[in-house]
């Protein structure tokens, strides 16, 4: 073999074994779509068919019927913690980045040390609060714990980003007459579009698939998520698999095309500072 062919045969290696790492990591996302499809009398089948021979789309009429509200609630609590971590992290990163505030490095590690709270710890500190403020089964509660996730995140990629544009920039809308303020919302946020979807789309995420938080501080039936939703169909003799596989389905639609749509903005927001010049 000669030295030319062998980075061509490595190349078709690689993308061997990519394909199938690819298809083992997925492989749970197409047995979920199959077992949405596959009749109930056919779940305990030994074995399993591996294509839906038969399929059926009960669990999906059963979304439709039961689950729309819980799909309501989630998209409600989604958007309102972006909302919510956008309005605190974009300011608290550019006061970082640009304005070097009295103990910016002891908050940025703050920040980074709360990163690393387990969530069920958090989640029990606001179950004492919002019991004694009555906040408990409360969409907005949600969206304030939600956002205690997000918005040290936020803060660290808006921070990165902000800190790689250009000084020169901010100074000429000084001289221009701008403040602090419109310097930040006309100047600053619409070179940072990268950074804003990025932490748009995690924050949306985290609160759209919340199960700690929503299973702690929300028991009630009327602003119930999807993550508790689900458990609808579930009971001590009754498991409605095609049915629980299929509000998975659709529950993870919204992800995947968010996912889909906002990679390009993703990838360049996330290595924002990483390399400087």
């Amino acid at each position: 073999m000669t030295a030319a062919h062998r980075p061509a045969r490595r190349s078709r290696l690689h993308t061997v074994i990519g394909v199938l790492l690819t298809a083992v990591m997925l492989f749970p996302v197409y047995w979920m779509l199959n077992v949405s499809l596959t009749p109930q009398q056919d779940m305990r089948k030994s074995p399993p068919d591996l294509l839906p021979l038969h399929p059926t789309f009960e669990g999906y009429r059963a979304v439709l019927d039961d689950q729309l509200p819980y799909l309501g609630t989630s998209l409600l609590i989604g958007l309102g913690t972006v909302a919510l971590t956008l309005v605190l992290a974009a300011p608290a990163g550019y006061a970082l980045a640009k304005l070097r505030p009295l103990g910016g490095g002891a908050l940025g590690l703050f920040l980074l040390i709360a990163q690393m709270i387990p969530g069920i710890v958090m989640a029990m500190g606001f179950y004492g609060i919002y019991l004694d403020l009555g906040l408990l089964n409360s969409w907005w509660g949600l969206i304030i714990a939600d956002s205690t996730i997000a918005v040290p995140f936020g803060v660290m990629i808006f921070t990165a980003f902000m800190s790689g544009i250009p000084g020169e920039l901010i100074a000429a809308s000084r001289i221009d007459g701008a403040g602090t303020f419109r310097t930040f919302w006309s100047i600053v946020l619409p070179v940072s579009r990268n950074a804003l979807v990025t932490v748009s789309l995690f924050s949306f995420l985290w609160a759209w698939s919340d199960f700690v938080f929503a299973n702690t501080l929300d028991s009630g039936d009327d602003w119930r998520p999807i993550t508790l939703g689900i458990y609808h169909y579930i009971g001590n003799n009754n498991q409605e698999w095609n049915a629980i596989m299929a509000t998975a389905v659709v529950a993870s639609l919204p992800a995947a095309v968010l996912l889909v749509l906002a990679q390009r903005y993703v990838a360049a927001g996330v290595t924002a500072g990483a390399v400087k010049d």
